[in-house]
């Protein structure tokens, strides 16, 4: 089982990749708060607990998996905020927070006694059908990535964790519009407490259904 959610990374390392990072996103769709990005680069596969899609899995086994994830993998974050979200687009403010992720990732390889390393090393492993970024390392974008690559599903995970939890603390700021449960994405209680209440600071302007 765990070798067919490694075909990609395999792959990688027989063309000589040493560094494989796995990259995906959370937070694309909500009327609210910011995009997150994760960059996951696997030191130990054997995991003991489930990883799978973040979607696929429960808010509580996120959890454990998110503290395996950090014990095994290097882990970088990148998120950019509804404010940039608004200035520059969905798309590209994804985009911005997958190269910053990489960059973080890239800072704590680096800080090891590893030899040195060339861009060549490193092969992205992103999830869906497009990256634009201003990296200098080979990457590939993988559709459905984080059902079928270890290293993105990881990543999934980790952006996932991450956002839910900034928007549970903003959900303490902002109680009416009930970021804790739905997380900002556009439920129906969600767009009658924009209705009843007005868009908030943390809400995405240029987002259809928030002004």
């Amino acid at each position: 089982m765990i070798e067919s959610f490694l075909i990609y990374e395999t792959e990688a390392k027989k063309n000589g990749f040493r560094f494989i990072l796995g990259v995906d996103e959370a937070g694309r769709g909500p009327l609210a708060g910011p995009v997150v990005a994760s960059a996951v680069c696997l030191k130990d596969s054997n995991f003991t607990c489930r990883i799978d899609d973040s979607k696929k899995m429960s808010a509580k086994a996120r959890q454990k998996a998110f503290y395996e994830i950090l014990d095994r993998a290097y882990v970088g974050i990148g998120f950019i905020s509804e404010v940039g979200i608004d200035h520059i687009n969905i798309l590209n403010a994804t985009f911005y927070a997958m190269e910053m992720a990489v960059n973080k990732l890239m800072e704590q390889i680096i800080k090891h006694p590893n030899p040195e390393i060339q861009n060549k090393d490193v092969k992205i492993l992103v999830d869906g059908n497009a990256f634009k970024t201003n990296l200098n390392y080979r990457y590939q974008t993988i559709v459905g990535g984080d059902a079928s690559s270890l290293s993105i599903a990881c990543a999934s995970i980790i952006a996932k964790t991450y956002r839910d939890r900034m928007m549970e603390q903003y959900d303490s700021i902002f109680p009416q519009y009930g970021f804790k449960t739905h997380k900002g994405y556009p439920t129906a209680a969600h767009k009658a407490a924009i209705i009843q209440y007005g868009p908030s600071i943390i809400h995405r302007k240029t987002f259809n259904g928030v002004l």
